[in-house]
């Protein structure tokens, strides 16, 4: 059916500089989903971003400028693309959905928490908006989702490599692990779990300490979909080889 990749990456005009068009023509996914992009709505006017032609791209944009941001390329232009009006999604440019027939998908960049926990009433609204959003298809209009993107939550102890470190970190607080507990509880599967039980695999690295390179990372990027469309999931991985990013890109494959 279809190989989705889904990448922060930390900035689109800085990861352009890091051999990402080499890069995207070589990998070829049928949809690529990429968050914090950083974008204004001017920027892709700009000849200089050199994207490739061969894909369709859609765009979700920040209020404030250069900040946060969604996009995805996809080589098969969607039935619709479902237009979001609440600004719980749409003021950070957090949230795309696009309707590919099979299923829907939703390119996502949840909330950070931030330190002190400043963003945590902001996040757990997010997170319960959006798993209302997709009962709502899933159960009400029968249709199949993908959700993909940077949660920033690393779920559990095996999901980054220093848990007792990070109990009261941003990304690891007991609120938002339990508010990922209730989002997979209400009928969602983690699709790198379908395929890899353990531990010592991460998405994210801080590009402090030397971090990547000695694997002292997170899990925080995922593909996720509901139960009745798991048995279509045919690989979900994550792709550590690919630098450019604090993140690395993951992939998965329905059919």
């Amino acid at each position: 059916m279809a190989v989705i990749i889904s990448w922060n990456v930390n900035g689109l005009r800085s990861i352009l500089k890091k051999g990402f068009v080499e890069w995207l023509g070589k990998t070829s996914p049928d949809i690529l989903c990429l968050q914090e992009i950083r974008l204004k709505p001017s920027d892709i006017q700009d000849d200089s971003l050199s994207l490739p032609d061969n894909y369709f791209k859609y765009w979700s944009f920040a209020k404030k400028p250069g900040y946060s941001g969604t996009a995805f390329f996809s080589k098969k232009q969607p039935i619709q693309i479902i237009e979001e009006k609440d600004p719980t999604f749409i003021d950070e440019g957090r949230l795309q959905i696009a309707d590919f027939g099979d299923f829907l998908l939703f390119n996502s960049y949840w909330p950070n928490s931030q330190e002190e926990k400043k963003r945590i009433p902001y996040k757990l609204e997010f997170i319960d908006k959006l798993q209302a959003k997709l009962l709502d298809f899933v159960k009400k209009r029968k249709k199949n989702i993908l959700v993909c993107g940077d949660f920033n939550i690393a779920h559990t102890e095996i999901d980054l490599a220093r848990p007792k470190d990070n109990e009261n970190h941003a990304g690891y607080y007991p609120e938002e692990r339990e508010a990922m507990t209730r989002f997979l509880n209400a009928g969602f599967v983690d699709t790198f779990r379908l395929f890899c039980k353990e531990g010592g695999h991460y998405t994210w690295w801080s590009y402090r300490t030397r971090a990547r390179e000695r694997n002292i990372g997170w899990r925080i990027d995922y593909h996720v979909v509901n139960e009745g469309f798991k048995k279509y999931v045919k690989n979900s991985w994550i792709l550590s080889d690919v630098y450019g990013s604090d993140h690395c890109p993951i992939g998965i494959e329905l059919g």
